[in-house]
């Protein structure tokens, strides 16, 4: 109500019903049935989280009548798109929005930037540019929509927003169709709330009456209200459920590694029969076996300066410094080098991350940005086996990360990235490599 005594046209997201509340009677079982259902059935990778659905509310009207911290506009990178959710928000916001958003001089594909809500009831406005979708052009297009929701949920984050509207940001003069784009937005919100869930309270996607069918459809694949629902979405899920964040996971970057990529094909049975013998050596390399400075642990440990419990426990609260600002801190600029990303499994089930050194410009970036970026990206994969593989082709001078660099980096990595590297490939076709 205004302050006449009007009712208002804006809408508060907290009288809003969230996705968890609007389960259905036939979803829920007894305890006894969700035992067994986790006992013996196959999990989907988007497990069923109360919490999680509980941020999430789908509701059919227009974004610019939400009263929320921020709400999403799907623009152009001039940001003067005429599209539905524009011309509200804009009619809305008055006339000052436009003032402040020539200020910002344009939005790039996949951005996301940041203007006041003025007459809205939200906060903020949240800015962003969706792409334009042909098919021969689908994983720039698909790269570039995650880009759009990951871009929109971080700078929620690092501006402390409790609550953000979004729109559908691939808009229909765009091209992008809606069950794709869908998968896409609903997928990266929900890796995005399983990392930095504890920062974000509400996420409402506000669609139109055409688009409410499909986001009905999609949302128990990703955002299960049951561990019933969870198994009977299960088979539902596309191929491609992105990487750890949502990330759609490009094809020509799946990599197939073999112990032994020289060897003849007619040996790989014997090979095969021989695995479990032959892979007792891996782990053993230098590299894998790397500790610190052993001299001067023992020389304090003799001195009765510290015991070996007392260094792992310095070790572990000093990983654990660093891991806490990993996850704080914005690192879009390193994770758009593309240098570190996860490229499915080995031949053994193992995961394998690359590292490209000709995308890390080492004279140009904060290394300890760097540092942190690694360890983001790879503490949950060194919970398990893993193997890096380094491709050093076309790096230069201004690539090649320095001694000081490896040894801080092995310094502060947790124990765990070195018990479960069990290999190090190093791909260099140089004529030096091929002796």
């Amino acid at each position: 109500m205004d302050p006449l005594g009007a009712p208002s046209q804006f809408v508060d997201v907290d009288t809003l019903p969230s996705w968890g509340d609007s389960c259905e009677d036939e979803l829920n079982t007894s305890d006894t049935a969700a035992e067994t259902l986790q006992e013996n059935t196959v999990r989907s990778p988007f497990l069923y989280n109360k919490d999680i659905s509980g941020k999430v509310i789908l509701w059919k009207g227009d974004v610019a009548l939400l009263n929320c911290t921020a709400i999403v506009n799907t623009s152009n990178e001039s940001l003067t798109d005429k599209n539905p959710v524009s011309e509200s928000i804009f009619m809305l916001a008055g006339p000052d929005l436009k003032e402040d958003l020539q200020k910002l001089k344009g939005c790039r594909t996949g951005e996301a930037k940041l203007t006041k809500g003025f007459n809205l009831a939200a906060r903020f406005i949240i800015h962003t540019v969706g792409p334009k979708y042909k098919s021969r052009y689908r994983t720039a297009a698909e790269s570039s929509l995650y880009s759009c929701y990951r871009n929109v949920l971080q700078l929620a984050k690092e501006q402390s927003m409790s609550s953000v509207g979004f729109c559908v940001i691939n808009s229909a003069k765009r091209g992008y169709p809606l069950e794709d784009a869908t998968h896409i937005a609903l997928r990266t919100v929900r890796r995005f709330l399983e990392i930095h869930g504890e920062t974000i309270e509400k996420v409402v996607f506000a669609v139109s009456e055409l688009e409410e069918a499909t986001y009905q459809k999609l949302l128990p694949l990703y955002f299960p209200r049951s561990l019933k629902e969870e198994c009977r979405s299960l088979p539902y899920l596309p191929a491609d459920i992105g990487n750890a964040e949502g990330e759609p996971v490009v094809p020509e970057r799946q990599i197939r590694i073999s112990e032994k990529p020289g060897a003849p094909e007619d040996n790989q049975e014997e090979e095969a029969e021989g695995l479990g013998v032959d892979l007792s050596f891996i782990g053993s390399h230098a590299f894998a076996r790397m500790e610190g400075d052993i001299d001067k642990q023992r020389r304090l440990i003799l001195q009765g300066q510290l015991s070996e419990a007392a260094l792992q426990k310095q070790h572990q609260r000093n990983y654990n410094r660093w891991l806490c600002q990993a996850r704080s801190e914005d690192l879009s600029d390193i994770a758009s080098l593309k240098a570190l990303y996860q490229t499915g499994v080995d031949n053994c089930g193992r995961t394998v991350m690359v590292v490209v050194g000709r995308n890390i410009p080492v004279t140009l970036i904060d290394m300890d940005k760097a540092l942190l970026y690694f360890i983001h990206v790879m503490d949950h994969i060194a919970v398990k086996e893993y193997v890096l593989v380094y491709f050093h082709t076309l790096t230069s001078e201004y690539n090649h990360l320095d001694s000081d660099f490896l040894k801080k980096l092995y310094d502060v990595v947790d124990v765990k990235y070195k018990r479960n590297l069990k290999a190090v490939y190093f791909v260099h076709p140089t004529f030096r490599s091929k002796d």
